[in-house]
């Protein structure tokens, strides 16, 4: 991953048997899953401004785009470590990027970059990321 200005944080998660794909492993659009459960867990323990935080505003995070690179497989039971961080942040959204680690192997089975905007949940269009929001994301 990449350093920079912006903390990069980690959780932990479990391969479950319904991530399991007709190739006994973990199918491609789990990968997505478990990134976003893991900003999800983050943007509370870490950030203090949970997801809650914005849809009490009538605001929401939205992926735009994923650019996502499939390296090793995961296989049902493994132990996973998803580490996040915010590569770029403005008044119009964040990139999020993210690697996801095979505990056993310590090898790295995905990784990429999530693009997000910030919506407003009343008309389902981009709004300003206020810059409260980007302190709060800045650490």
């Amino acid at each position: 991953m990449k350093k920079n200005q912006f903390s990069i944080f980690e959780s932990e998660l479990r391969v479950r048997p319904d991530d399991i794909d007709m190739f006994n492993h973990v199918h491609n659009s789990k990968y997505l899953d478990y990134v976003l459960a893991a900003r999800y867990e983050q943007m509370e323990k870490f950030y203090g401004m949970p997801w809650e935080h914005f849809t009490k505003q009538g605001l929401g995070w939205v992926v735009s785009h994923v650019d996502i690179n499939f390296k090793r497989p995961l296989l049902m039971n493994d132990l996973m470590l998803i580490r996040t961080g915010i590569l770029t942040m403005n008044d119009k959204g964040c990139s999020v990027q993210f690697e996801i680690i095979n505990k056993k192997t310590n090898k790295v089975a995905s990784d990429g970059i999530f693009d997000y905007v910030l919506i407003d949940l009343n008309t389902s269009r981009g709004t300003k990321v206020t810059e409260e929001m980007i302190k709060a994301y800045s650490i």
